[in-house]
């Protein structure tokens, strides 16, 4: 049996919640500019599966990589860190 590798896994914020047993989330990092050495903040969307329904808009959650369950989702909410006042 294979061993297999470690899952990526990211930390963001939840921007749609529409769909059914699926959450929009938007992951923002900090890159270097090479000339400037300013940071810059670069933004992200990924569509992830929530299968309780429970995520809302504003909440902090962790995705974690998984198969592609759907032509869009390739992640999961693994766990919600801060939920949204």
């Amino acid at each position: 049996m294979k061993k297999r590798g470690m899952k990526r896994q990211l930390t963001g914020t939840i921007v749609s919640n529409k769909m059914d047993k699926t959450v929009v989330v938007q992951v923002e990092r900090l890159v270097k500019h090479r000339l400037y050495q300013k940071y810059i903040r670069r933004r992200a969307k990924f569509a992830a599966h929530d299968e309780a329904n429970v995520c809302q808009v504003g909440d902090k959650v962790m995705i974690t990589e998984s198969r592609p369950l759907s032509k869009t989702k390739r992640w999961r909410v693994s766990q919600i860190l801060e939920k949204a006042v």
